[in-house]
């Protein structure tokens, strides 16, 4: 799987088409949550990078965690039901698919270089921005092809 960098023009707008084709009656192929509740759950990492969102994490999680830092954005898919942290999870939450989207939609726009506040993750340690870039992409194509985008 090629990994891409959102930072990339053509790449982010891709990723906007492929937000603007999904519908709110699009199932899941895998996992709990339903379409507007993963456009809530793909808001929360994107926004511990710009500084809208933060997690504190447990400390084995802290210690453990940076030795598989690499798996956030190398050419591996993720695999599904991967452990996420507590403000991830967005099951049982009502959410407006519209709102929801445009929310992120917003959030893809304003993630560039000069608008990220954290170089170091939370749980992760410290991440260049390209490694965000990526993983950010991964993330989001992650979801997307979830609920077949």
């Amino acid at each position: 799987m090629e990994v891409k960098n959102l930072f990339d023009p053509a790449v982010k707008q891709e990723i906007i088409q492929r937000i603007g084709q999904l519908s709110s009656a699009a199932k899941s192929q895998w996992g709990k949550m339903d379409a507007a509740q993963m456009l809530a759950h793909l808001q929360m990492p994107m926004g511990i990078a710009l500084g809208d969102h933060s997690i504190k994490g447990n400390f084995l999680m802290r210690l453990i965690l940076p030795f598989f830092k690499k798996l956030l954005y190398d050419e591996r898919p993720y695999k599904q039901g991967l452990p996420t942290d507590k403000s991830f999870i967005m099951t049982g939450e009502t959410k407006d698919f519209e709102k929801e989207k445009a929310k992120l939609l917003d959030m893809v726009n304003r993630f560039t270089e000069a608008n990220m506040v954290m170089e170091k993750h939370p749980v992760f340690g410290k991440l260049t921005k390209e490694q965000w870039s990526k993983a950010t992409w991964k993330h989001i194509d992650h979801h997307l092809r979830q609920f077949g985008v």
